[in-house]
């Protein structure tokens, strides 16, 4: 009871004190008059307040106007103007008759109020609105031509054609201006829907390897019957679909891919970013916290800004889509009974900050402007020195994010939707992000520094399953050590996007922010500087047993995640360029060898590729396990000729990439089929061909980590500045993960997942596999058969 009084007593004086600062003025009706007290502080802060809010809308305003005339200027209008104007003054009129008709169509009141020499003008500049406007119409259809043009990507390198020339030159004219990070969005072609004969044809081309002479006969008389009766029904509403909506597989995509989902999202869904590999650039936590979080923000204000430079194909001036950058930050993902929800708020004010159990609100602006870092790192060191104890049911309250989605979804709607938990509930579904202060040391340090990776990628991907907010869009991570990292939910957008974030945040934080000598943040610190506020919550027992019940379900999935992190240093992207084969079809027919060598078959292998070509694209699958890779496979393993193996190897190469470029044109398999079988669920009916389809396993999941911005690292004279890249959780119970980051010329970051539980596989070993894959294949292509023994001998006794 003692207790309770004092809880109580403690929540009634922190609601007491948020009052008093939220109201600006205060008046008593005295027998005198009225008494009013004004508040000067609050009004400044209301008045501040509103002068950033109209800031915002101007900028935004100004946005709109610049990406609706993009590739043109609005100073454009101004040109178009004077033109017709200075022609109308030679006597001549260039809208052949056109402004005559304006004039004579004018309200009456301009008849009354302008002279006639008045009224010829204003019907001339309407004139050369209308001519400006159509004007941009043609050129934003004239660019959306453009970027629907992509056979340049499969021309051989140095056989470019005479059109793909003159694409390349009306592309660059037509891109001279600076744009803004959406200007690009509105001439971005839709995703073509492709011929259904054509998706099962690469289907089961995809399959054939895998499957043996009967069985494939049985999924081709699957194939055909389908394409004869229900197929052609489903694919005439899919196209239906592509003319309405602008993509006609991202809405569904998140929708049943990710939100539908009802199991833990935690290592099945979201994933991860690491910290540089070599370099940790302050060992004070408060510090690092400091930089990564102003990182953090100075991105979002470009973001806001839009001053970010579209992406675009590495090496080209074709833009990709930026839809995914909208949801970047003040982003939650929210549970539901059936599905859950993305809610995306406006610019939020503070970060949610988690420490030793307790939630606090940290506030990253003052007066309008945002906190230097040397101010935040002594807002974060507040916090760690702060001594109180968390709320009874506080500590554990964040594995609801990481267990049943259904329960989760309950729980919130019983226990955490009024009072002071929804308070306090809304303040970390609202922040910008969330950040978690560890009080683990990781990195790869010590004397046993590849388990120490292997350690620290199991902490970003699930920690204690409770000490991190899985439903945020991202949370960061800061540890004990100064090392920090990233855990990011998946259905809002995809690595590559947060990828983008966290190479910005890792050169900003270095090479613009820096450090003091000591390892503090730069900066001065005004004192008085409110409190980060620590939230308050009231955790009924029946809901604590709740979590305890999410805790045991994730500790379970936690503890079944087998994860090995490991750099491979022999050669990388320089050396495999040398030998004429691109390092993407190089690596992931390195893993198809390996996968062989460790399970000694193939498997049906998902490679990630981007469809952001498209307006809103998102993914495709490229089934990386061809006919043409696994005959080079059986080839090198039976012990055949080098000059076959060399052969067959440039064959599954060439394929591989092929397989790629189709994927990004919007030519791929998976989402069509996909978007087929959520049409047949619509209109009720059964498709064995799609069923099966749908349910075959991913047994190999794989991605590679692209370096966007390596304008920002420079590692001429900074080596040591590389990144480990990211990586996630298998999708399959007995399979891998496997997500791979090219760095630099000389050097690939592999990390490798799978279950403990499966007897079958095991992260370690196949990392050695893939090592020896790579090793072996470099050798083949050299011609050095003594590089291959030797690569295999320093794995043998590795």
């Amino acid at each position: 009871k003692r207790f309770q009084r004092s809880f109580r007593g403690s929540r009634g004086v922190a609601a007491m004190a948020e009052a008093h600062q939220a109201v600006a003025f205060q008046f008593t009706i005295t027998p005198e008059g009225i008494d009013l007290q004004l508040s000067y502080q609050a009004l400044n802060q209301i008045y501040l307040s509103g002068v950033r809010s109209w800031k915002k809308r101007f900028r935004r305003m100004k946005n709109r106007v610049i990406k609706g005339v993009y590739p043109a200027s609005p100073s454009s209008w101004l040109f178009v103007a004077i033109a017709i104007l200075a022609t109308m003054y030679m006597q001549s009129d260039p809208s052949m008759g056109l402004i005559s008709k304006i004039q004579q169509h004018l309200p009456l009141s301009l008849h009354v109020s302008l002279s006639a020499q008045g009224q010829t003008m204003l019907s001339a500049l309407v004139f050369s609105t209308l001519l400006w406007l159509s004007l941009i119409l043609a050129l934003r259809f004239c660019l959306k031509l453009l970027l629907s043009y992509h056979r340049w990507m499969f021309e051989l390198h140095g056989k470019v054609s005479n059109m793909t020339k003159v694409w390349v030159s009306l592309l660059r004219l037509f891109s001279r201006r600076k744009p803004l990070l959406y200007s690009y969005q509105t001439s971005l072609p839709h995703l073509p829907v492709p011929a259904i004969k054509d998706t099962l044809s690469r289907y089961l081309e995809s399959v054939r390897p895998l499957l043996t002479d009967q069985e494939f006969k049985r999924m081709t008389d699957l194939a055909s019957d389908f394409e004869s009766t229900l197929g052609n029904r489903l694919q005439r509403y899919l196209k239906l679909k592509a003319l309405w909506a602008t993509n006609y597989v991202s809405d569904w995509w998140e929708e049943y891919i990710y939100l539908r989902g009802r199991g833990p999202i935690m290592v099945n869904s979201n994933y991860y970013g690491m910290d540089f590999l070599y370099v940790t650039p302050t060992t004070v936590q408060a510090a690092r916290a400091g930089n990564t979080i102003t990182a953090l923000l100075l991105y979002r204000r470009k973001v806001n800004k839009e001053e970010l430079t579209p992406s675009r194909v590495p090496g080209t001036d074709i833009p990709l889509c930026a839809a995914q950058w909208e949801r970047m930050f003040n982003t939650t993902r929210t549970p539901g009974a059936e599905t859950d929800v993305l809610q995306h708020w406006l610019d939020s004010d503070f970060v949610v900050v988690y420490h030793r159990g307790r939630y606090f609100r940290l506030w990253v602006y003052r007066g309008g402007r945002l906190l230097s870092p040397r101010e935040l790192e002594h807002q974060i060191q507040s916090i760690l020195d702060d001594p109180s104890p968390p709320f009874p049911g506080e500590e554990k309250l964040g594995v609801l994010t990481a267990g049943d989605r259904c329960l989760w979804a309950q729980m919130r709607k019983q226990f955490l939707s009024s009072g002071v938990n929804k308070k306090s509930l809304d303040a970390i579904e609202r922040a910008a992000f969330f950040v978690t202060l560890d009080d683990e040391e990781q990195g790869m340090k010590g004397d046993d520094p590849a388990g120490n990776l292997d350690r620290y990628a199991k902490s970003l991907l699930h920690g204690k399953c409770y000490d991190r907010w899985f439903d945020k869009s991202f949370s960061i991570v800061i540890y004990k050590n100064g090392k920090n990292g990233l855990n990011a939910e998946h259905s809002w957008a995809d690595a590559p996007t947060v990828a983008h974030l966290w190479e910005y945040t890792l050169a900003t934080d270095v090479f613009h922010l820096g450090y003091t000598e000591d390892g503090h943040c730069k900066g001065e610190v005004e004192r008085s500087l409110p409190t980060p506020q620590k939230l308050a919550w009231d955790i009924p027992s029946e809901l604590q047993t709740q979590v305890c019940s999410s805790l045991a379900v994730a500790q379970a999935l936690a503890d079944d995640v087998d994860c090995h992190v490991f750099p491979f240093r022999d050669f990388g992207k320089g050396r495999i360029k040398k030998c004429r084969v691109s390092p993407d079809a190089f690596i992931q027919i390195s893993l198809q060898l390996a996968y062989y060598r460790d399970r000694g078959g193939f498997c049906l292998t998902y490679e990630a590729s981007m469809t952001r070509l498209f307006r809103e694209g998102r993914t495709e699958t490229v089934r990386s396990c061809s006919n043409e890779s696994c005959a080079f496979i059986k080839a090198l393993e039976g012990g055949e000729t080098e000059e076959d193996c060399r052969r067959l190897f440039r064959l599954a190469s060439e394929n591989h990439q092929n397989l790629y470029r189709m994927a990004m044109t919007g030519a791929g398999i998976d989402r069509h089929l996909f978007c087929l079988y959520v049409v047949s669920k619509y209109l009720g009916v059964d498709s064995p061909f799609l069923k099966e389809v749908l349910s075959e396993p991913w047994r190999l999941s794989t991605s590679q980590t692209p370096i966007q911005q390596m304008e920002l690292f420079d590692l001429k004279n900074h080596p040591d500045f590389v990144s480990l890249g990211g990586g996630f959780g298998p999708v399959a119970d007995d399979g891998y993960g496997v997500s791979y980051i090219i760095v630099g010329e000389d050097m690939l970051n592999f990390h490798v997942s799978s279950k403990y539980s499966c007897i079958e596989t095991d992260s370690h070993r196949f990392g050695v596999q893939i090592r020896k894959a790579l090793q072996d294949i470099m050798a083949l292509l050299s011609g050095d058969p003594k590089t291959s023994s030797k690569g295999a001998a320093q794995v043998q006794t590795k």
